[in-house]
């Protein structure tokens, strides 16, 4: 058992071949706390109930850009039903996966903007921080972020300039590295990792996608992949896993404080 307590802050375990499986081999690899995301009203309950199901995880309520071509506004009626109930769930702690996706060419985009912008509302009303997509429109995502006064957010699967990496920093807004770290043609997502300072980045697996290095072309990417993209970004900071797993739980707990109030010796 590993004494490191490291933070998957990004994985869709309800995407997985066996949630509780790869929930198991996770914290025994050190990953002792795991957030996810939801991507589509259907899937509301089943993140709900693997987060309640299991100690270690936690889970936040969203819709995906990818999904609001086959989401009805009702889904958005829906979506604020859900998080008025779940406010009292500890499990809880933000909303997302949001936000604007801008590489899938077959998307709406005023449908996608339209959508965000409402749950970025949402996120104002109910005080709760968000979890932000933002492949490929970075720059419209900051835009619709700074509309209104949010209490924080994680923009997942970082990717930009080192001009809109200083930016989403300036509005507190946590950047998120994975599998992509571990590849030594990835020049320039390490260039960006290594500008990040302490308190403004997190990891994560995006399990089941985002492979890292070492994974075959067909295995799925689960979560006790964490433990080697640590090692991996240690390296680059010239730290040790031990630091970056204290950073990247104490940045989470900064930016989500529901978390912060759950601390728990054997998580």
């Amino acid at each position: 058992m590993h004494k490191v307590k490291l933070f998957d802050t990004h994985c869709h375990l309800d995407m997985v071949k066996s949630a509780e499986i790869a929930i198991q081999r996770a914290n025994s690899k050190g990953v002792k706390r795991l957030l996810v995301p939801s991507v589509h009203k259907r899937n509301f309950s089943l993140v709900k109930k693997i987060a309640q199901e299991n100690k270690t995880v936690f889970y936040v309520l969203g819709i995906h850009p990818c999904f609001v071509e086959t989401s009805e506004l009702t889904d958005l009626v829906a979506l604020e039903l859900e998080i008025q109930r779940c406010l009292r769930d500890k499990k809880f702690v933000g909303i997302g996966e949001i936000g604007i996706d801008f590489f899938r060419k077959d998307l709406d985009k005023q449908k996608m903007e339209f959508f965000f912008d409402a749950q970025l509302q949402l996120a104002e009303k109910y005080r709760v921080p968000v979890v932000m997509h933002i492949r490929k429109a970075q720059d419209r995502v900051l835009k619709y972020y700074r509309k209104y006064t949010l209490t924080g957010g994680l923009a997942h699967a970082f990717t930009g300039s080192p001009t809109q990496l200083t930016n989403f920093l300036k509005e507190g807004i946590l950047l998120g590295f994975g599998g992509t770290l571990t590849y030594d043609r990835s020049t320039r997502i390490r260039n960006l990792f290594q500008l990040v300072p302490d308190h403004g980045y997190v990891l994560e697996t995006d399990s089941p996608d985002m492979n890292p290095s070492w994974s075959e072309k067909n295995d799925q990417n689960t979560p006790e992949n964490l433990l080697g993209i640590a090692e991996v970004a240690a390296r680059l900071r010239s730290s040790t896993v031990e630091k970056i797993a204290h950073l990247t739980s104490r940045n989470m707990n900064r930016v989500f404080p529901r978390l912060a109030l759950l601390r728990d010796g054997n998580v």
